[in-house]
């Protein structure tokens, strides 16, 4: 299932037409539509920007390491336990 809404190429163009060129750099052309506050599933004009594909992979990689910085993955090595004669 796709977390894209129906009309979804309509709302990418009208954001890409209004942000001609990439918000976050300002060089180069939008070629994407993110969603300005990560892993939202409002996909309001507003809430989205034109971004160039580089600024757009430079974003997405830092809110992936964000997370996982946030939750990460428990180690594979078990604690430390006391010897049972040790008690």
């Amino acid at each position: 299932m796709s977390r894209l809404p129906r009309g979804w190429k309509k709302i990418r163009a009208e954001v890409l037409a209004r942000d001609p060129i990439c918000v976050l750099c300002g060089v180069r052309p939008s070629s994407h539509c993110d969603h300005i506050k990560a892993k939202t599933d409002d996909h309001q004009p507003a809430k989205l920007q034109g971004v160039c594909a580089e600024c757009h992979g430079r974003k997405s990689s830092a809110e992936g390491n964000a997370a996982q910085r946030a939750n990460p993955r428990p180690g594979r090595r078990r604690p430390p336990e006391r010897h049972p004669g040790l008690r």
